[in-house]
């Protein structure tokens, strides 16, 4: 078969001659159909992520974690856990588990877009408990799960929607998309203190979902330390979820003291909470609720894709 094969860590996977992965017992053979192209594939085949020694314990190796395709009796399927020196990027994997995917949904769409929108939907609404009509800031809105998390939002129910980013377009798009009013990232320190203290109205951030965390998250936390004695009058849940912008803040004692900050990640979700949610995001790509600028890449042009550095918003998925 024909396969995104590496000879070692860091390198640009190539198109390749591989053998044929072998059903086994516990395992399901498929024919892939679309496999998303994350920064988390970049990372673990550079030798540099925690997992990478796990997950490429010899070379050659073929990249890619997970993806949606065909069994050999006809089913769409998406797929993961399979074992090295095999990856998704292939016309076949063995996967150690897959799960049903419903008929007429799109296998690009269904292999790129719920990854994205289960890191918005389960912390927001099991972490942070979004209520109704709160407001929510989500810091790092023009990037793909940033968009999706503006939809998800609004989803939900929230009353106001705040995002920041950097890119002008992509700033009048998320709007279109549903945020209420948007923060360019792209100016000084105080100025965008003010802008983030002017964006969330009389009654605050309820919650903030942060994709950047870094430098923008040092300002904007700063901005809920209280200016008068007293307790919070709020709180504000803050969810980290990625590090765009850095993987370290500095945080005043003060940011927590009595702003009403309650700084979490996604926290504990089951599995029977996840399948619900993840049926949940079926029903809303096939209702078309849920919308990701995706770019099918051939599995032939592998190299130029991992490459890419021009996507501002858009996701790569890689199919046969």
């Amino acid at each position: 078969m024909k396969a995104a094969v590496i000879n070692g860590f860091g390198e640009v996977p190539q198109y390749l001659d591989f053998p044929d992965p072998v059903a086994t017992s516990k395992g399901t053979l498929v024919q892939v159909k679309a496999s998303v192209l994350e920064n988390f594939d970049k990372g673990t085949a550079s030798g540099k992520h925690y997992s990478s020694q796990k997950m490429y314990p010899h070379f050659p190796a073929v990249v890619g974690t997970d993806g949606v395709g065909l069994t050999e009796d006809g089913r769409m399927v998406g797929f993961r856990a399979i074992d090295p020196p095999y990856g998704a990027f292939a016309e076949k994997v063995v996967a150690g588990h897959i799960i049903p995917v419903p008929d007429g949904i799109d296998a690009a769409k269904a292999t790129a877009i719920p990854p994205s929108a289960l890191t918005s939907l389960l912390p927001l609404k099991y972490s942070a408990k979004l209520q109704p009509g709160e407001t929510v800031l989500i810091n790092g809105a023009t990037g793909v799960s940033g968009r999706i998390a503006i939809q998800v939002a609004k989803m939900l129910g929230a009353g106001k929607i705040v995002g920041t980013g950097r890119n002008p377009g992509s700033l009048k798009f998320i709007k279109e998309l549903g945020a209420d009013e948007v923060i360019s990232l792209d100016q000084p320190d105080e100025q965008l203190a003010n802008a983030f203290r002017a964006a969330e109205g009389p009654n605050g951030y309820d919650v903030v979902v942060d994709f950047l965390w870094g430098h923008p998250a040092e300002v904007l936390i700063k901005t809920f330390i209280p200016t008068e004695a007293g307790f919070a009058k709020r709180n504000i849940r803050y969810i980290e979820i990625g590090g765009k912008a850095g993987f370290d803040i500095t945080l005043p004692a003060a940011a927590l003291r009595t702003s009403g900050l309650q700084l979490m990640g996604i926290g504990k979700i089951s599995n029977e909470v996840l399948m619900e949610e993840l049926a949940n995001i079926w029903n809303w790509i096939k209702e078309d609720k849920l919308y990701m600028d995706i770019e099918r890449v051939p599995l032939a042009n592998i190299a130029e894709a991992w490459q890419r550095e021009d996507l501002a918003g858009k996701r790569l998925v890689i199919v046969p």
